[in-house]
């Protein structure tokens, strides 16, 4: 059993299929055929590449796949000719080949995934229903979870909670996962948690570029300088248009309209993405983001833990995303899944091995992004648990529904 159809959740599945006879992917929102814009993923507006490592272990768990995002429309952009880097000094060098990237909307991305794990028949949606508790079995362990389903003509919109047994289950419900909750609502301690507040904003939009556009690069890139932490890019996605976004390191209100956007382009270190976007035709508003963070719920330091239970990609490890590790951190934690369940060849027992394995994936990923110069200079916040109430008699009520 998957908690979230996110790429986390999506890939996951993918790999649990694999050595399950059944899947069941409990998923908040509906699960439309096609793309479509969730609740809960603000960042979804924002520029998204698929990074050559996203690709090669998407292909391993969905071989194929990578033709069927560029069918969809994902752009394929050659790096580094495809993209003009421009810093205070100039333009970057563009000689010499390197991985490609994809690049498309998030939504695009996602409706790919879903459908390629839609297809296996081993996998089954459960469209909107909430996780609101584990169900404990004997030896510690996990053998399944409480739900609720959206009701419109109940009085709180929900409908009565059900149980739903699982093998396995796997929460990739993403930054705003309730497992700590869930923990402490069977008797066990919620993780501690380290965390930096980042000072990063971003605004962003799509565009039509302007009628007969002729350039030598497909996507743009303004880098920061020192002392101005702002930077622009623009990066072709899916139906011929430019999605653009903009940031600032320093905690500046993103723009929150047009103009407001066009003003803060022609302040960065080069004229060029300025001059593009004010050529194109806006597609839509502005979508601002103000001061995300990075956050680690240190699961794989608890020494109590109920065996068969996983907590996967943003659950798990929450990353600022101007550093662009959300996906391949998901891809790459799904493989870790993958070959850890080849090698011990049942999921009882696993779950230990896999916390600490899981954990090494992402170290490399958290020390980028927090390592000192990208992080503000103020300590971080580690805090003991969270709050939650422990359970002393081992009860599943829910003391808080899945988000």
């Amino acid at each position: 059993m998957v908690i979230g159809s996110g790429p986390a959740g999506l890939t996951a599945a993918g790999a649990l299929a694999g050595f399950m006879d059944r899947v069941t992917v409990i998923e908040r929102d509906p699960a439309a055929h096609g793309p479509f814009r969730r609740r809960g993923v603000p960042q979804a507006r924002h520029t998204h590449t698929l990074t050559a490592a996203a690709q090669h272990g998407l292909d391993e768990l969905f071989p194929g796949i990578a033709r069927d995002l560029t069918a969809a429309g994902a752009v394929r952009l050659r790096m580094p000719e495809d993209l003009l880097v421009l810093g205070p000094a100039g333009p970057l060098p563009r000689s010499g080949g390197g991985p490609a990237l994809l690049s498309a909307g998030r939504d695009l991305i996602d409706a790919v995934l879903r459908d390629r794990v839609r297809a296996d028949p081993k996998v089954t949606f459960l469209q909107e229903h909430e996780v609101v508790s584990l169900e404990p079995g004997r030896h510690d362990t996990v053998e399944g979870v409480w739900v609720r389903a959206r009701d419109h003509s109940a009085a709180q919109g929900f409908g009565p909670r059900r149980p739903i047994p699982a093998d396995f289950v796997v929460d990739a419900s993403g930054r705003t996962s309730r497992a700590p909750r869930w923990l402490a609502g069977i008797g066990y301690q919620p993780p501690w948690e380290t965390a930096f507040a980042t000072r990063t904003t971003y605004a962003s939009t799509v565009y039509a570029p302007p009628v007969g556009h002729v350039a030598d690069w497909s996507a743009l890139l303004l880098t920061g300088a020192p002392g101005d932490p702002r930077q622009g890019m623009l990066h072709p996605v899916e139906g011929g248009r430019w999605s653009v976004t903009l940031s600032a390191a320093d905690g500046a209100p993103p723009p929150a309209g047009h103009a407001e956007l066009l003003r803060a382009a022609a302040a960065l270190c080069h004229p060029l993405l300025h001059e593009v976007i004010h050529a194109a035709t806006p597609l839509g508003p502005v979508y601002g983001c103000r001061r995300p963070e990075h956050r680690w719920r240190h699961y794989e330091k608890l020494r109590r833990w109920p065996d068969r239970f996983l907590v996967v990609g943003d659950a798990f490890v929450t990353l600022d995303p101007a550093h662009g590790h959300g996906m391949t951190s998901a891809v790459e934690s799904a493989l870790v899944l993958g070959r850890l369940l080849a090698a011990h060849g049942t999921t009882a027992g696993l779950s230990h091995r896999l916390r600490r394995a899981l954990a090494q994936q992402l170290a490399p990923a958290w020390a980028g992004g927090t390592r000192p110069g990208r992080r503000p200079p103020r300590p971080s916040v580690r805090t003991r648990r969270p709050s939650c109430p422990i359970a002393s008699d081992g009860s599943n009520e829910p003391s808080e529904p899945a988000t």
